[in-house]
């Protein structure tokens, strides 16, 4: 039996985040230029993608591009923005056909107009699909989010809107970027790395994490729903006692 078929489908988790490690050190590898691992990234974002909408993920968050990812050489950046724009042309039959409605969080007023358009263009065409949310972290830190965050509840306090003695989590997580959907149940990062590098810091409060030492263009579907398998095994308690101990009790 496949590992797809074996899963759960009741305990699908409804937000998977991803971080995609390992393009650059794929294509090292092969001595290939570290574009050539980005183009083979952008393969796995395709069965990845597919995989989640197949067993019903409501979100998928990637870590697209990262704020300290702009201290990366010229050429890489001016190529990873090139790529990022015929991408979102290339795959929009990707998006139509499945139903994926594609979402951006980060600092979306960095990129150069070009960019810009290309993505504003794909979140118009994609806006009336339901099946799924793919949610692109591009130029994003959990850092900035928060300090923005922090920003907008402190204009909100000055203005009179918000008193100091009613911020609690529920209101922080109002101003947060990613606040149009839940917390991830999974959080996933391949290449064998061990840290979560600044991504979603506030909201991985209690999401399972997992981690592999496949590098990002190999990760495959099978490898996908190992990880899920893996989710569904785990007893996800939130600071509780589980329900089995209950029980017992």
């Amino acid at each position: 039996m496949s590992v797809e078929r074996a899963l759960l489908r009741d305990k699908i988790p409804n937000h998977v985040a991803i971080i995609m490690d390992g393009n650059g050190r794929w294509a090292q590898k092969r001595g290939l230029p570290r574009q050539q691992g980005h183009m083979e990234g952008v393969k796995s974002v395709r069965r990845i993608a597919k995989a989640a909408c197949r067993i019903g993920i409501r979100y998928l968050t990637l870590y697209a591009f990262s704020t300290e990812n702009w201290g990366r050489p010229k050429e890489e950046v001016s190529a990873l923005m090139s790529l990022l724009v015929s991408c979102l042309h290339d795959e929009m039959p990707l998006f139509m056909e499945n139903g994926i409605r594609l979402r951006v969080v980060g600092q979306s007023d960095v990129f150069d107009p070009s960019v810009r358009e290309a993505l504003d263009a794909a979140l118009e065409k994609t806006s009336s699909n339901t099946r799924m949310d793919l949610v692109l972290a591009l130029s994003y830190s959990s850092r900035w989010e928060l300090a923005e965050a922090m920003k907008r509840i402190g204009r909100q306090v000055e203005e009179g809107g918000l008193a100091p003695e009613d911020i609690d989590d529920s209101v922080i997580g109002r101003f947060l970027a990613t606040s149009f959907m839940p917390d991830p149940d999974l959080l996933i990062r391949t290449s064998g790395e061990y840290r979560v590098s600044n991504f979603l810091l506030w909201q991985i409060a209690y999401t399972e994490l997992f981690f592999t030492p496949v590098l990002w263009p190999d990760f495959t579907e099978e490898m996908f729903y190992g990880a899920i398998a893996d989710y569904q095994g785990r007893d996800r308690r939130f600071g509780k006692v589980s329900v089995s101990n209950q029980t017992k009790q």
